[in-house]
């Protein structure tokens, strides 16, 4: 496999104005996404995954360092590349709830993207909707109802469907089930699996829930208060960890038992 996405030495830093002090919530991380695999990156709340996911899609600044995508960095894109990363790099936030506009129909949702970024005609818009619907596992009369009529599995359906439906190459998946009860979260999980074979996805997944990384991951990254502490393949992580920060993070998480 190729690499998709390559960051190289990034850091990011925020200014603590109550202090006037610098934090690095990300320094000098490097790492590599291959083609249709799902990396995750694991850590504790604070130790940086979410900067890093955001500096991925430009949500912030960074201060140092290089980000490239299909071996071009986006900060010295063309006026085309720049137009189209967007589109091939979507994201799927924690919370489907806030993350959905609760004056605005599914339907409305989901078509906004094509509005905004093709030039369907609206018979292709509404078979786009209906498509990218049955892929999530949801039927066509949800279309005319609210984010607030469904459940927070169903909502969170409704995003990745929302982040799906231009086709992206990579999708950034951060916490997207850890608002979600145990028996939801493993359907989740599993539609997520589906979607990237079915449609060749390349898969970020940020989660401090060390359970749900080891059923999804191909390769694990984990960060410890902005640095990349360990990188290895899912099953050497978590049977052969080599520091001591990823043996106590693996020690404390609960271990799932079935009969």
């Amino acid at each position: 496999m190729d690499n998709l996405l390559e960051i190289k030495n990034l850091t990011v830093e925020y200014k603590n104005n109550s202090t006037n002090s610098v934090i690095k919530a990300v320094n000098d991380v490097s790492l590599t996404i291959k083609r249709g695999e799902t990396y995750a990156l694991a850590g504790e709340s604070g130790c940086g995954k979410s900067t890093l996911s955001k500096a991925i899609t430009k949500l912030v600044e960074t201060c140092d360092g290089d980000i490239l995508f299909e071996g071009k960095s986006i900060f010295s894109q063309s006026k085309e590349d720049e137009k189209h990363y967007p589109l091939d790099v979507q994201m799927v936030f924690q919370n489907p709830y806030s993350s959905l506009n609760p004056k605005m129909k599914i339907g409305e949702i989901l078509k906004e993207p094509l509005d905004i970024n093709t030039d369907y005609t609206k018979t292709r818009k509404k078979a786009a909707v209906r498509e990218i619907l049955e892929s999530v596992g949801l039927t066509e009369d949800v279309i005319d109802k609210y984010p607030h009529e469904f459940s927070g599995g169903q909502r969170q359906r409704i995003a990745i469907a929302r982040a799906l439906i231009l086709n992206p190459k990579l999708l950034i998946a951060d916490e997207p089930v850890s608002a979600l009860d145990a028996s939801i979260q493993a359907q989740i999980i599993n539609l997520l699996k589906t979607l990237k074979k079915e449609r060749n996805l390349t898969i970020l997944f940020i989660s401090h829930d060390l359970n749900v990384i080891r059923y999804i991951a191909d390769r694990v990254g984990v960060m410890y208060f902005g640095n990349l502490v360990e990188e290895n393949d899912t099953t050497s992580i978590f049977n052969f960890p080599r520091e001591d920060y990823t043996k106590k993070l693996l020690a404390s998480a609960p271990v799932l038992k079935t009969k």
